[in-house]
């Protein structure tokens, strides 16, 4: 049997469900590749339209695209770090509000805002210090062609819409939702290699539904994930740990990646030695982009043999 590939895609609307799972194909393989690869299109539990085709995904972190945005002030670029957490927060309590599951949130939302106000501290720093190609390398601010506002706009950005879809996946109902997608593409799967790719929010509903459904899979792919920090793992639903079925596990991660605040998965997911954490470089703006993320050798490479071997 061909092996088969799931994508589980992150934070943020995306474009149509066909173009982005080409973008994806094309970065991992270098080629479309059909029918062997499926995406989990969760975007519409959250999200009524896709974003127009080819426009850039503000969660890539494209420089250029503040150009398309409201005004830096609008996204809260020089707002005090303490009052864009407090109003991200509230905005995040009011969508779950929507749902009639404000008192749950409310209860236990304290642990998953510490993650926010990290994410905002650590974006802030990166804004104001310029960026590094890696550690301990100092580059010039120019490296980020956009003023420091600019910069604080584009990261924090990603922490809004990190910070909220999370927020919507366990305390706003959309979870259920979410991870029926993933169980939708997972279907009529059976008999042959199967390859799961999550990246950021992707990463824990493709957990979880693993967890749950103990299947056999070969290669599990997490990028940018947030599944290492302890504020994300009080609120799984059962206890971190390699699913049952996953034979290896493979984490990607930047340094300077918002989302990823912790990069070792491997002391909390036993059987850790089915674990593999990397450090990568992920050169977009906001080093969180998934294109960079599945262009780089560690991730493409043990992904390509399975693909390969099979052939």
């Amino acid at each position: 049997m061909r092996p088969r590939i799931v994508y589980v895609h992150g934070n943020g609307n995306k474009v149509r469900s066909e173009l982005l799972k080409s973008q994806w194909d094309t970065a991992l393989f270098g080629r479309d590749m059909a029918e062997a690869s499926r995406m989990a299109y969760w975007a519409p539990v959250r999200y009524p339209e896709p974003l127009p085709d080819f426009r850039t995904d503000p969660m890539n972190g494209r420089p250029e695209l503040i150009e398309e945005l409201p005004a830096p002030s609008d996204l809260a670029g020089a707002e005090p770090p303490e009052e864009f957490v407090a109003r991200t927060l509230e905005e995040a309590r009011l969508e779950a509000g929507d749902t009639g599951l404000e008192a749950r949130a409310g209860a236990d939302e304290g642990a998953l805002a510490a993650w926010l106000r990290d994410m905002t501290y650590l974006a802030d720093t990166l804004a104001l210090s310029g960026e590094q190609d890696e550690p301990g390398a100092e580059l010039p601010l120019e490296a980020l062609p956009l003023p420091r506002q600019g910069r604080t706009a584009l990261f924090r950005l990603l922490v809004k819409h990190s910070f909220k879809d999370v927020h919507a996946y366990f305390f706003g109902g959309a979870g259920p939702a979410m991870r029926e997608v993933v169980k939708e593409q997972l279907d009529g799967l059976d008999g042959g290699p199967l390859v799961v790719v999550g990246h950021s929010l992707g990463t824990i509903i493709a957990y979880e539904v693993l967890m749950e459904q103990a299947r056999e899979v070969e290669l599990l792919v997490t990028v940018g994930s947030p599944l290492a920090i302890a504020e994300v793992q009080d609120h799984l639903a059962r206890p971190p740990a390699v699913p049952a079925g996953v034979a290896a596990w493979r984490n990607a991660s930047d340094l300077r990646d918002l989302v990823a605040l912790d990069h070792t998965l491997r002391p909390e997911y036993a059987p850790e030695e089915r674990v593999t954490d990397l450090l990568v470089t992920n050169d977009s703006s906001n080093h969180h982009g998934i294109s960079e993320y599945l262009a780089q050798h560690e991730v493409r490479a043990p992904v390509q043999r399975i693909f390969d071997g099979a052939g």
